[in-house]
């Protein structure tokens, strides 16, 4: 589409001539989204639509208790120290951040008063700040008044190297300043396309200053809140027991009317996905299970005659194996999978490449995922304008047999190959899960009529995505050759997903293994990439940006994607939990209701 037809259609909407329906329309014909038309109109001057609100009750509680099963319990309940998506989930309880999204990729309102635009001089017409207004008379769970200051402090706490958080990458380059009680103004160095990123969604909920103050910095692991929330949600902390339990209870003082619905709150952790689907659909002992990776015909027999169903989401979430580009069996002052080491194997691109043959993703889909997989070889599914076409992957154990012998990996005497001494074995590590040791199996099969060893290993997912700096078994640790699970993509833009593969964010002991490159891939073209489109305000050159950053991933085989993953939940049948492809699954948790 030419940059001169769409400002002409940008006008039409302003001037009333085009609805936004109609605009969305006409952009989802060249493959832009709903999420990133609306992102375009609000960089055009028309305010961004608001998620249509579904929400019934008209009075706050009396819905009970809601009991959700995440078979995966959280670990801490700090959002900025949240490697895992189940910490974050936990955190999400009592946090919240000035944003959100819904299931079409529209923004919701939680702590901001509104969303920013151009016509209410919330967004600057160059791209370069956004201010946003705070709802007024919010208050923390022990009374004291949400204003500006925390919403500042937040940016401090994060951008501070000593505080080793997850979310530095999102305020490293950014400039957060206080206006006034109840506005804050967000400054980037350069033109930034998608300004709904820090403080929006629930990777980026906000912590109260008046309590995180005096443990900012190295002192940041000490604060007793990491583990007994005080935040602005919907729920108030009761009682936390890391991977098991997490309770909350309704805050009569929340700032949404008539929410929440239900009196109680109870996250129950441990067990495996399969049982949590049994708990939700067969039995209902749960009203919501979380992250159903379950074979597709457990689930099919389930849901017959069951007392809940299955909810699927469409978003961006791909289900990979990452390749550990550094050594994870050699040790440098005390570290494993050090940046002073290269990995002895997958130095060699004919092995990155030999082993992506490999990965058989149709028999994948057909055997394990069914109606929630959909094949791909691109790591970035999501949203589709930025779905590379230039990709394709192939299954071929003989065509990866020759590619070994061609770059002079011979088998040996065991048939193991080998070269320059070196034997092709490696450690394929992921978490415990039925999809996921079969995906093991099926992989490990192929590997070895292709004459590469493979040993299997298996950790417990509450160790697997903890964020204890300590555990060695943690996918951001990455002491094995290669690893498989997904991260989500939480938000309806790839630029927070992208952003954590870039140089500066290796996982590192000084970093306390906080930084999200785990693969430790460094690659100046890909860093050149992704500041390009963080900067890039015509749409079509910058998906073209995240698409060339993809494709450098795929040259290089970072990642080898096994499968684009539907997002699959449980649900009571009479609940109505409202779900996102583009957000995490508590994020809308205040609009949850029962129907009776």
């Amino acid at each position: 589409m030419l940059d001169k037809e769409l400002r002409s259609m940008i006008g039409d909407v302003k001037d009333g001539r085009m609805d936004r329906r109609a605009f969305i329309k006409r952009l989802a014909a060249v493959g832009l989204t709903a999420p990133m038309a609306n992102q375009i109109l609000a960089l055009g001057g028309v305010a961004m639509a608001e998620g249509a609100q579904t929400y019934k009750p008209t009075k706050r509680g009396g819905g009970g208790a809601l009991k959700l099963l995440w078979w995966q319990g959280p670990t801490l309940l700090n959002p900025h120290f949240a490697t895992g998506t189940k910490d974050q989930d936990g955190s999400r309880l009592f946090y919240e951040p000035l944003a959100c999204w819904d299931p079409d990729g529209n923004m919701k309102l939680v702590l901001a008063a509104e969303i920013p635009s151009i016509e209410n001089g919330g967004l600057a017409a160059d791209g370069k700040s956004v201010t946003w207004k705070l709802k007024p008379g919010v208050k923390w769970h022990d009374g004291k008044p949400f204003t500006a200051d925390d919403v500042v402090f937040n940016w401090e706490y994060a951008k501070d190297p000593a505080t080793s958080a997850l979310t530095i990458a999102t305020h490293r380059d950014i400039t957060v300043e206080k206006v006034d009680d109840l506005t804050v103004r967000i400054l980037f160095k350069k033109p930034t396309p998608f300004w709904a990123d820090a403080f929006v969604g629930a990777p980026n909920t906000i912590i109260p200053k008046h309590l995180f103050a005096d443990y900012t910095g190295s002192k940041s692991r000490e604060a007793p809140t990491n583990l007994s929330p005080v935040g602005t949600g919907p729920y108030k902390f009761v009682e936390f027991k890391p991977g098991d339990l997490v309770r909350g209870q309704l805050n009569p003082d929340y700032h949404m009317p008539n929410r929440p619905y239900f009196d109680t709150v109870e996250m129950k952790g441990g067990g495996d996905a399969v049982s949590a689907a049994r708990a939700v659909i067969q039995t209902g002992e749960y009203d919501f299970g979380w992250n159903i990776q379950v074979e597709d015909d457990v689930l099919l027999r389930l849901e017959k005659g069951g007392k809940g169903k299955t909810i699927y989401a469409v978003g961006g979430d791909t289900e990979f194996i990452a390749l550990n580009f550094t050594d994870p069996n050699t040790e440098v002052d005390g570290e494993r999978s050090s940046m002073k080491t290269k990995h002895p194997l997958f130095s060699d691109p004919a092995v990155r490449k030999a082993l992506s043959m490999l990965v058989d993703r149709e028999s994948v889909k057909k055997a394990i995922y069914g109606r929630a997989g959909r094949t791909t070889a691109n790591f970035l599914n999501g949203p589709e304008k930025f779905v590379s076409k230039n990709t394709s992957w192939e299954f071929s154990i003989e065509k990866a047999s020759k590619l070994l012998d061609d770059a002079g990996w011979k088998p040996g005497a065991d048939g193991i190959r080998e070269k320059d001494g070196k034997k092709l074995k490696i450690v394929y590590q992921t978490s415990i899960n039925g999809p996921r040791q079969k995906t093991q199996a099926i992989i490990k099969q192929a590997c070895q009529k292709a004459g590469i060893d493979v040993e299997l290993k298996s950790v417990v997912a509450s160790v697997f995505f903890s964020s204890d700096v300590a555990n060695p078994d943690t996918y951001a640790h990455f002491y094995a050759d290669i690893e498989m699970f997904q991260i989500p993509l939480s938000q309806p833009d790839p630029s927070q997903h992208m952003r954590r593969y870039m140089s500066a964010n290796v996982a590192t002991k000084e970093n306390k293994w906080q930084g999200t490159n785990f693969p430790r891939w460094v690659n100046k073209d890909y860093d050149a990439a992704i500041l390009a489109a963080e900067s890039e305000m015509d749409p079509v050159k910058r998906a073209a940006h995240y698409i060339k950053a993809n494709d450098l991933m795929f040259e290089d085989t970072v990642f080898i994607p096994v499968q684009h993953r539907l997002k699959v939940e449980a649900a009571a049948n009479n609940l109505r939990p409202i779900i996102s492809g583009w957000a995490n699954e508590t994020d809308n948790l205040h609009d949850w209701y029962r129907e009776e």
